[in-house]
C-alpha cells in the first residue's frame, strides 16, 4: 500500500500497531514479516538474487532481452520478490533471456552478457522459468553465461542453485584467470555430490543430488580454515590457505562446454568476510524463503 509514490512501513491507531487494514472485507495492507537478508548480514562484496536482499536497494532485479524483437527491458520487484507478471507481459509469449543481473550489495558489480546467443533464459514461450515454485534464471549448459569484475579474497560464498546434467559437473561459479579448476562445481553421482575446487579441496562428506531440485550451498575459506554446508549441513573446519576468486557465473572459460552449467540459479552472494558465526541465520533466512530443506 502506499501514500503517494512512498511505500507505508507501519500504520498506527493511535500509539497501537496496526498489523492489517482492510477495505471492507478485502486485505490492501499487512505488516511486513520479510527479512532482508542483507539488512541482517551486512557487507557482501556481490549479490545477485531474484528477491529483494536488501531494504535500502532501489534498483532492479535483472534486465530482459526478448527473442521476438531484441527489445530490452528492467525487471524489478513486487512485494520483495521478482516482478513475474510484467515479465510475463514483456515477453507476451515469446523467449526471455538476462542481459544482466544487478548487483544488490550496493557494489555496482552487475553479472552481464552482451553476446545475445550467450543469455541464460528467464522466460520460456511466454512463462516464467520456475522450481519449487520460485523464478529461477536458467543456463543452458553449452555457451551460457554472465561476467562480472572479478573478485578476489572472498571469504563467504552462499549459493541457490540446481543442476540438470546428468553425470558431467556443473559449474556455478569460475574464476577464468586462473589456470587451475577453480571455481564451484556440482555433480550428480550415483554415490557422491561434490561441490569441489573452490581452489582445490573438495567436500569430505558425500551426498546424491537429485536434478532439478534446488540446493543451498554455502562456502567458508578465510585463509586458515575452510568449511562447506549442504542445505544446512555443514562439515567440519579443515585446513585450507586459499581464498575464493571469481568472474564468471555458469560459464567455464576456454574449457570443454560439458562444465559449463545445466540448470538454474536463483541467488549467489559474495561476501569478502568470515561469516562462520553467522553461517545458520544466512541460511535460515535462504531456506525460510526458498523451502530448499
Amino acid at each position: 500500500m502506499k501514500l503517494g509514490t512512498n511505500d507505508i512501513g507501519s500504520v498506527y491507531l493511535g500509539t497501537n500497531a496496526v498489523q492489517k487494514v482492510y477495505l471492507g472485507t478485502n486485505l490492501v495492507w499487512s505488516a511486513s514479516t520479510y527479512a532482508y537478508l542483507l539488512d541482517d548480514y551486512s557487507g557482501a562484496a556481490a549479490a545477485y538474487s531474484l528477491r529483494k536482499l536488501r531494504s535500502g536497494y532501489s534498483g532492479s532485479a535483472i534486465k530482459v532481452r526478448r527473442s521476438s524483437d531484441n527489445t530490452e527491458q528492467d525487471i524489478g520487484f513486487v512485494d520483495n520478490e521478482l516482478d513475474t507478471s510484467t515479465l510475463a507481459t514483456f515477453c507476451s509469449g515469446t523467449d526471455g533471456f538476462v542481459k544482466t543481473w544487478y548487483d544488490q550489495s550496493g557494489n555496482g558489480n552487475d553479472a552481464t552478457q552482451t553476446t545475445a546467443a550467450d543469455q541464460p533464459k528467464i522466460v520460456s514461450s511466454g512463462s516464467v522459468i520456475t522450481e519449487n515454485g520460485k523464478p529461477s534464471v536458467q543456463f543452458d549448459g553449452s555457451n551460457d553465461g554472465l561476467d562480472f569484475s572479478r573478485l578476489q579474497n572472498i571469504e563467504t560464498l552462499c549459493a541457490v542453485a540446481y543442476s540438470t546434467r546428468p553425470s558431467f559437473p556443473s559449474i556455478v561459479i569460475r574464476d577464468n584467470t586462473s589456470l587451475d579448476l577453480r571455481g564451484l562445481f556440482m555433480r550428480k553421482d550415483p554415490t557422491v555430490w561434490n561441490m569441489q575446487q573452490i581452489q582445490s579441496f573438495p567436500r569430505t562428506s558425500s551426498y546424491l543430488i537429485n536434478s532439478n531440485d534446488s540446493y543451498l550451498m554455502y562456502i567458508m575459506t578465510n585463509g586458515t580454515n575452510s568449511q562447506y554446508s549442504l542445505n544446512g549441513d555443514a562439515d567440519s573446519l579443515v585446513a585450507e590457505t586459499n581464498k575464493i576468486s571469481s568472474n564468471q557465473i555458469g560459464k567455464y572459460h576456454n574449457q570443454p562446454e560439458n562444465f559449463n552449467l545445466q540448470g538454474g540459479l536463483k541467488e549467489l552472494i559474495f561476501w569478502d568476510s568470515d561469516q562462520s558465526s553467522n553461517r545458520t541465520g544466512i541460511e535460515t533466512n535462504i531456506n525460510d524463503f526458498y523451502s530448499i530443506y
